[in-house]
């Protein structure tokens, strides 16, 4: 029997209500901050666009933030200060705020009134403080609610605003911010505002070059030529090229980190190419213009349209109501900018020459391996027994897409079990044969003329650009032995070799699975550390059996969806600013047998200590 569906079965909820009922609508994922798209770091960047929004109307040029190890925050910045008597309205009331006035903020990032109202609804505590002209007032919440509205009071504090919050872990969970993350947000924020300040916990952040810092902290090696750097009121880019593989860009709207690019980035790369090929005078192919490419862009737009709440992927097809196309803005910036800079910098313009004349010459070279590779590759994916797709795939509009992930696994039984385990809606399969080669040194030749990374490489979908790539996350999924470190180094020197952007768009983990299971007859623990499994045997009792799993293949698939399900643990490869591709490639997986040896002896007793630490329980 059907459930009534009557005047009473039509329900209307509070702003706050709803976005604690579906959180996902206005910031995302929720996440634990293991990630940095997670829901808390949504929550700080809202909270720290009003104030950047403040800064770029010239009012105040320092923002504090304090995080404490609990997890609340504190951003108090030194702007205005938003009208006292209009304060609890601004934090409470759906559109309402002062960016709708698009004279006021003319070219802001939060422009639909919903952000902060977000923050105030999914905090356990939030307080919104007012300071201006000698006077404060200040509101406190909890969960959207009002629990304190303070009287308009005397104040010998600097103009500004300060907000206060602590996420509610009732609707995030338990969560930490991984101060890394924070870091390079608050970079960010420092590079597209010069002569802004911003502090965490005391540690400042500032910028006197703008993009060209960032592009110079963010490169993993020497750039081919001198960054270079082009900026007018609108429109801010900084470009040079590397000696790699692949396109690496960083951009921005109005301040924005657009981490998925969107109108912006579609109009660089077009005109970028378009105006290399006017000012030498040829035809390039445009990915051999765009090969190892590294480049920074930043574009304020009036009332700028995204594509999801988080504002990650510009939608924006002109620059404003009244303006050009971003295309046409762009193109015309570009044609006028770069083609004098390459004019009045013949050398940049000679190094330039010589990387797009290689590039195009190694693509030639392939081009027959390439299309004998296609179609052994086409032929391999009628019958591909080493890849068991799923059906969401990352390039598509689908809900599912985020969660599309690929599993890179080896041997038949560690890929059956996970197989057997996955969710064939999200989850995919590929398995290697053996240990893959080691590519440090080989050119992308290779890629076409070895069949595993060739049909690798085709499931990805990542021949031609990051753009069609097929799966969110790429997880590799080994034994955690020395034959299963050595696969996972293999496999990340081969994405380092030819597809960094996958490491720099933070598409690449390690599926870390239990070295333990700890089990009395009434309950079974899991456990990935020493500490865990110590933890467990007091939880259970005396004399629980254990047992320590050496490979995937020996962990049931019954087991195995409890790992790779909702308490999947990964953990992302990232490259930092500190991180020398070449280097790190060079030390781990060139010729330099002796210094490795050395650096395995030197750290051999860790994993010693824990296979002693083990046998001596087990007696």
């Amino acid at each position: 029997m059907s459930a009534d569906y009557s005047e009473e079965s039509i329900k209307t909820l509070e702003w706050k209500e709803h976005m604690r009922l579906r959180p996902g609508m206005y910031i995302g994922k929720l996440g634990d901050g293991s990630q940095p798209d997670d829901g808390i770091y949504i929550l700080l960047k809202e909270v720290i666009d009003n104030s950047i929004d403040e800064f770029a109307m010239g009012n105040g040029r320092r923002i504090d933030i304090e995080m404490s190890e609990q997890g609340a925050v504190r951003v108090r910045d030194y702007g205005r200060g938003i009208p006292l008597g209009k304060l609890k309205d601004v934090a409470s009331k759906l559109n309402t705020g002062a960016k709708f006035d698009s004279q006021t903020f003319k070219k802001s990032v939060g422009l639909n009134g919903v952000g902060i109202k977000a923050v105030n609804a999914l905090s356990s505590n939030f307080a919104i403080s007012s300071v201006r002209d000698g006077q404060r007032k200040r509101v406190e919440f909890s969960a959207g609610n009002v629990v304190a509205d303070h009287e308009i009071a005397p104040s010998t504090e600097p103009n500004g605003t300060q907000v206060e919050f602590t996420p509610d872990v009732s609707v995030f969970g338990a969560y930490a911010f991984t101060p890394e993350y924070v870091e390079a947000m608050l970079r960010n924020y420092s590079y597209l505002n010069t002569g802004l300040t911003l502090t965490l916990n005391g540690q400042e952040f500032t910028s006197k070059n703008g993009l060209l810092d960032l592009l110079n902290e963010q490169m993993t090696g020497e750039p081919l030529y001198p960054i270079i750097h082009l900026k007018t009121d609108d429109a801010e880019f900084a470009i040079t090229h590397s000696s790699g593989y692949g396109e690496d860009y960083h951009t921005f709207v109005n301040g924005q980190h657009t981490t998925q690019g969107g109108t912006h980035l579609a109009a660089f790369r077009e005109a970028y190419v378009r105006t290399v090929k006017e000012f030498y005078r040829k035809d390039f192919d445009p990915s051999d213009v765009r090969t190892s490419i590294i480049c920074a862009l930043s574009v304020k737009v009036e009332e700028p349209v995204f594509e999801s709440q988080t504002k990650t992927k510009l939608g924006s097809k002109d620059m404003g109501p009244n303006g050009p196309s971003v295309r046409q803005y762009v193109g015309d910036f570009l044609k006028r900018e770069l083609d004098n800079y390459l004019h009045k910098h013949p050398d940049t313009a000679q190094v330039l020459l010589q990387k797009i004349v290689e590039s195009e010459k190694e693509r030639k070279s392939i081009s027959s391996i390439k299309k004998l590779a296609r179609e052994r590759a086409k032929k391999a994916s009628l019958h591909n027994r080493k890849l068991r797709d799923c059906r969401a795939h990352y390039n598509t509009n689908d809900k599912l897409a985020n969660e599309s992930t690929l599993f890179i696994t080896e041997g038949d039984s560690a890929s059956g079990s996970i197989t057997k385990s996955r969710d064939v809606a999200t989850q995919a399969v590929f398995s290697l044969r053996g240990k893959p080669l080691n590519t440090f040194g080989l050119s992308k030749k290779i890629v076409y003329e070895n069949e595993e990374f060739n049909l690798l490489q085709s499931a990805l979908n990542i021949e031609e650009d990051m753009d069609n790539l097929r799966y969110n996350r790429i997880v590799i999924a080994t034994d955690a032995d020395v034959d299963g470190m050595h696969i996972r180094l293999l496999m990340i020197s081969f994405f380092l070799q030819f597809f960094p952007e996958v490491l720099r768009q933070e598409h690449l983990f390690i599926l870390q699975t239990p070295l333990f299971r700890v089990r009395n007859k009434k309950k079974t623990v899991y456990c990935y550390t020493p500490e865990e499994r110590e933890k467990a045997i007091k939880s259970l009792g005396p004399n629980p059996e254990i047992t320590r799993f050496k490979g995937l293949g020996e962990i049931s698939p019954d087991e195995f969806k409890h790992f790779i399900g909702e308490n999947m643990r990964l953990d992302p490869v990232r490259l930092t600013k500190d991180d020398q591709i070449f280097d790190l490639l060079k030390f781990y997986m060139g010729k330099n047998t002796p210094d490795r040896q050395g650096f395995i002896i030197d750290n051999l007793r860790v994993e010693e200590d824990l296979v002693d630490e083990f046998d001596n329980h087990k007696k």
